[in-house]
């Protein structure tokens, strides 16, 4: 007789929703083992006087959940080896469905074959079924069964029913609670069971989100329900909502305006938000920043729903080629690759960058070492990343001084040509002086746009002062001069 493994459910704690073919293999089993004994159908193995093992004393003895686990599959497969087919098979029970939330019967199904041992399931009624009737719902509305200890924000859908199990104690429900509010409000109500189906101890009871592990009675037999919902809040905070709402502007039934949009004819758009999420940025501006940024993405999704209308690709393509470009850029952090600080990342970044090129047949070799730069870039940042490129590989200078001294000889070029009469030649070394004085900045690494973005915001208020002192003073700009309103500037500077 072959080795062999025979895995039970012992249902969700009532011994009536015990099957009648899991009574029969109980009562034949040569040898009986139980993940736990921590179970209201214990119950029925004293009054039968059935002799087992059970797996508690590893759970007082591992370290973590995935500990015991491996330790119970490595004992029953020693002991089915040891057994060499005698004394009939080992059964081994486990609370609720074998298949349901039972990662001990999983490991078991990928062990055995390994082993040469048989591995037969036999289910028994799970918790979920007592959930479906205890907690009145009908799954085919839209379901989903999450393990607590592995919960993520991601996986939370307001539309569907969500139960949560593996709630084994209050840390655990307090995790559960953290999470959940990333999708619901703090007074979304839940509802938590104990014991479904088992008389005398089944526990239900509604509390608002931020109660949840403020209550008694979680153990093994306790889950958390969240009824499905179709709150128009839930659904907006879902990156789904978002691509169904896009879809519907762009469709016949949707917005004329938008309907009529190209790529060219919002383009100036992509600009202009962006411009105005970094205004919210440099004013340190949290409310601006969540409605710029918004307005950013939704430029996106525009452009993206174009594509899909096209047939070429959707947003979910361009959402799966950044993760995979983050995956493959950054070794040092989803790979073996070490960077101990931010220019060992940087470097690895840029190495990863050229592996890329060279995966899609471009020899980074063969091209300029001042490609890849956006022809439609600001000029003042485009200069800096082609000054920053020819650094590089050495086309540089090899100290401030000297870059101080062609500021100087620009400047110098620069007067002599404002005297020339020729705009065009003026403009050109105008040019070559701001170019010069780029290379400045990036000696004191000092991003130049930034530094002139701040000197345009200073302007602005120290001007704002003067124009505030004119309407105090009762004064128009015609009734004012340059000397008092230089001193203004100067009052203004003390402030700023």
């Amino acid at each position: 007789m072959a080795q062999a493994i025979l895995v039970v459910g012992l249902g969700s704690g009532d011994a009536d929703q015990l099957t009648l073919g899991v009574w029969r293999k109980l009562q034949q089993a040569g040898r009986r083992f139980v993940r736990t004994d921590k179970h209201p159908m214990m119950k029925l193995f004293a009054e039968q006087d059935w002799s087992y093992t059970s797996f508690d004393n590893i759970y007082e003895q591992a370290d973590s959940f995935p500990d015991v686990y491996e330790a119970i599959v490595e004992e029953l497969i020693g002991q089915a080896l040891a057994l060499g087919g005698e004394d009939g098979n080992i059964v081994y029970a486990v609370p609720g469905h074998p298949m349901v939330a039972e990662r001990t019967v999983q490991l078991l199904r990928e062990r055995c074959p390994q082993h040469g041992i048989s591995l037969d399931i036999f289910g028994g009624e799970s918790f979920l079924d007592q959930a479906f009737v205890r907690l009145g719902f009908d799954p085919i509305e839209g379901f989903q069964l999450l393990d607590a200890g592995g919960l993520n924000p991601a996986f939370l859908q307001p539309q569907l029913h969500t139960v949560i199990g593996q709630v084994y104690d209050q840390y655990t429900a307090s995790e559960v609670k953290l999470t959940l509010m990333e999708r619901y409000p703090d007074d979304f109500p839940v509802v938590v069971g104990h014991a479904l189906g088992v008389a005398n101890e089944e526990q239900i009871s509604t509390v608002p989100l931020y109660e949840l592990d403020r209550i008694d009675g979680y153990g093994n037999l306790s889950l958390i329900w969240i009824p499905r919902s179709d709150d128009a809040s839930l659904r907006n905070r879902s990156f789904e909502r978002l691509h169904e709402i896009v879809q519907i502007l762009r469709s016949p039934e949707g917005c004329p305006w938008d309907r009529e949009q190209t790529h060219q004819s919002i383009r100036k758009n992509f600009i202009e938000e962006t411009y105005e999420a970094l205004e919210a940025l440099d004013n340190d501006d949290p409310e601006g920043m969540r409605e710029e940024f918004g307005d950013v993405i939704l430029q996106v999704m525009l452009h993206s729903q174009m594509e899909e209308e096209l047939g070429s690709f959707t947003v979910y393509d361009v959402i799966e080629s950044l993760n995979e470009k983050l995956l493959f850029r950054h070794p040092h952090v989803f790979g073996d690759v070490d960077a101990g600080d931010a220019k060992a990342a940087l470097s690895s970044w840029e190495r990863m960058k050229a592996e890329e090129k060279r995966r899609k047949g471009i020899d980074p070799q063969r091209q300029s070492v001042l490609d890849g730069i956006p022809p439609d870039l600001p000029a003042l940042m485009k200069a800096y990343k082609l000054q920053k490129k020819a650094s590089k590989v050495g086309f540089d200078w090899d100290h401030i001084d000297a870059v101080f001294a062609k500021v100087k000889e620009e400047l110098a070029e620069l007067r002599e040509a404002a005297s020339s009469g020729n705009p065009e030649e003026q403009a050109a070394e105008l040019g070559d002086l701001l170019f010069a004085v780029i290379n400045v900045s990036r000696f004191l690494d000092a991003d130049p746009e930034e530094a002139l973005a701040r000197t345009n915001r200073k302007f602005l208020k120290r001007f704002a002062y003067i124009e505030e002192q004119l309407r105090i003073s009762g004064k128009t700009f015609d009734q004012t001069d340059l000397t008092e309103m230089d001193a203004w500037w100067e009052e203004a500077k003390r402030f700023s």
